[in-house]
Parts: structure tokens; sequence; C-alpha cells
């Protein structure tokens, strides 16, 4: 257990050993202990081993009422740190402190940063130039397709994709990363145990995302997604990012939250604008109202941000037709969703033919078929 990381942990001012680091994740199993609390524990004890051991009286002089002492030292009582420990090293689960030097410099900003964070996958420098994008589980087809659009633009200009793994939007934009072979991180509201997974229909996204990115928490292990984890998560969604992009939200919406905890820690939101019939657009078209920036394509973030030295090479992208018949196609298609039978009308080109170049096409990623014959231009 001697083994030294070499972390310098900058707000605690100490190198810290796997020993330690086991303390540490210890503590993080019992609840009441959050950012403020690992302070307290820090600052009051030479170590968070020494912090275990202590007394309820130790315990109390560090300013840590008697109430909550006495919770710890019931959950306390329930916990092996080294079984807990090792635990993490079966599921090859990694874990940083708040002053390790890979600890998200976006994130050690905000006004209650983790104090601790696990991590399946890896943390990169490039990470700091990330945005979050978020948005409803019950997404309209227009806001699939422009999750899908903006996610790939921006991933495939060099912004590192931040959600939080839910169904609708964030799966789209997940999946958008790394279509694009950008790197994305999915932020949990429950532990990385994979028993945890939420929800479970994207545990093998999840496992994807470890691959060429991160999936991260604050909560111990076997953490299930508890409702009132979520609120808590989403500050590091938006704590990780440089921004918040809203692609549909109602009006009260966890993606709404992560917007104004945005806001909070000084951060940019932008949002899409939608239908004021849509029940899914009246949380964005808000925020608009409210402030927020107005976002039509990838572009407008890049340069919000002062991103023009990868803008460049979002527009640098074109989408170049092998034959004329491709080409009449490409003229035909835009963002906007168009039913095949329109596009025979238009090209005069007969069913037969535009079935086939469709479908060449759509291999090769220059148009996307939504369903129901109904084509985009692809990305």
């Amino acid at each position: 257990m001697s083994t030294l990381y070499l972390q310098v942990n900058l707000l605690y001012s100490r190198i810290m050993s796997k020993q330690e680091l086991q303390y540490w994740n210890a503590w993080n199993q019992i609840q009441i202990i959050g950012p403020k609390r690992f302070k307290k524990l820090d600052s009051g004890f030479s170590s968070m081993e020494k912090a275990w051991q202590a007394s309820k009286n130790e315990l109390e002089k560090i300013g840590l009422t008697h109430n909550i002492v006495e919770k710890i030292i019931k959950q306390r009582r329930t916990i092996n740190p080294e079984k807990a420990w090792l635990d993490l090293e079966k599921h090859n689960i990694k874990t940083i402190t708040i002053g390790h030097k890979q600890y998200p410099k976006n994130l050690k900003n905000i006004y209650d940063p983790p104090a601790m964070l696990y991590i399946k996958g890896a943390l990169e420098q490039v990470d700091d130039l990330a945005i979050g994008i978020v948005g409803t589980r019950k997404m309209s087809s227009y806001g699939k397709q422009v999750a899908h659009d903006l996610s790939f633009d921006l991933a495939r200009a060099g912004m590192t994709i931040v959600s939080g793994l839910a169904q609708g939007i964030d799966t789209i934009a997940h999946k958008s990363a790394l279509k694009a072979n950008a790197r994305t991180i999915a932020v949990l509201g429950s532990g990385l145990a994979p028993s945890q997974t939420f929800p479970r229909e994207n545990y093998n996204l999840a496992r994807e995302i470890s691959k060429n990115g991160a999936v991260i928490s604050e909560f111990p292990l076997y953490m299930p997604p508890l409702a009132h984890n979520f609120p808590i998560r989403n500050r590091i969604i938006s704590g990780l990012s440089r921004a918040i992009l809203v692609i549909e939200a109602a009006q009260k919406s966890g993606a709404i939250i992560t917007a104004n905890q945005a806001l909070d820690q000084g951060k940019d939101v932008f949002a899409i604008p939608g239908s004021i019939y849509s029940p899914v657009s009246k949380g964005t078209n808000d925020l608009i109202k409210a402030g927020a920036k107005l976002v039509t394509n990838s572009n407008d973030v890049l340069e919000e941000l002062n991103l023009e030295q990868i803008k460049s090479y979002a527009e640098s992208r074109k989408i170049i037709p092998e034959n004329p018949n491709q080409e009449k196609i490409l003229h035909i298609l835009s963002s906007e969703p168009i039913h095949v039978n329109l596009i025979i009308k238009q090209t005069n080109l007969s069913a037969s033919k535009i079935s086939s170049e469709l479908s060449i096409m759509e291999m090769q990623g220059k148009v996307r078929d939504l369903g129901s014959g109904m084509y985009v231009i692809g990305k």
C-alpha cells in the first residue's frame, strides 16, 4: 500500500500515497461528506487516514456538528477502505482528487468542485476545450437532427463534447462525437459500477465512450442513479465546459438546471430556437429571451468562444459529389428533411437511380436516412 502516486494536491498541499487515496475513497462512501466537509477533514487532520481513525470528540473539534459526527460514525463502521479500493481496481476505475495535476481546470474553478472524481477512460488536457451539450430525453426529429449536426461539427472542429449519457439529446451528442472520431465525456448521476449504468440501454455506449474519452462521476462506485443525484451531477457537466449548448428543453428540466448552473459559474449559454408550439422548445426559447445566445450552426459557437483557429477546420469540410446524379441530389438536400419522392420529382431521375445513389451516398456519409423515406445532407 506504500506505492506513491505522484499527485501534488495543490489545494490540500501534500503528495498523496495510494493508501491515502484509499481513505479519500472511503470518506466519499459517506453520503453526507461533500466538498465542504472534505476540506474540513483535510485541514483538521494530517491525513484522511488519521481522520478516519478520529474519535467523536476529535471530529467535533474541527467544526462538525454532533449530529453529523453521529451519522459519520454510524456509516464509517460499515465501510472497509481496503475492500472499497480493491473494487475500484477490479473495475479499472481511476481516481483523482482536486489537487491532482490532471484534475480538469475548468471544473476546479467552480464554486463547489468535487473533491474527488472517479474515471473510466482518461481525462486529457485537450478536454479543457469542451462544450456541454444537453437537452430533453423526449426530443423531436428536429432536435435529434440539430443535436447530431452541431455535436458532430463541434467535435470535428476540436471540441470535447460533454453530456450526461441520458436518453435523447445526450445520447445523440455522445454518439455524434464518437462518429466524428473525437473525444466525449459522459458525466453520470450514479457510480461507475457497470450495474449502475443509467439508462441501461446506454451500457454499450458508455463502454465506447471510455475508449475515446471518459465516463466520470463524483459518486461512489455502487451509488444507484437516485433522482436527487442528477441536479448535483449537472454542475459538473457545466463545470467541465467552456459553455453550455441547450438543444431542446422544457421549461422545467434538467437541461435548464444545467444552463442556470453554467450562468452561476460565469459560463456562456447557447440555445437553439424552436417552434413556439413545441413544449420541448419552451425552455430554449425562454433562455434566448433571457439573454442566451441564439445558435443556428457550429460557427456561431466557435466565433462567440473566440476559437477561430478551429473554426477554419469546420468551414473547410465540403461534401464533394462523385457524379452528376450525386450533384443533383446534393443540390436539393439540406439540413431540412426531404422525402425521397420529392427528390425523385426535383431531380427528374428514376426511382431506382435515386435509390441506388442514396444508398451509396449514405455509405459515404454524404446523406443521412432519417427513416420513413426522409433524408438530410450528411456530416
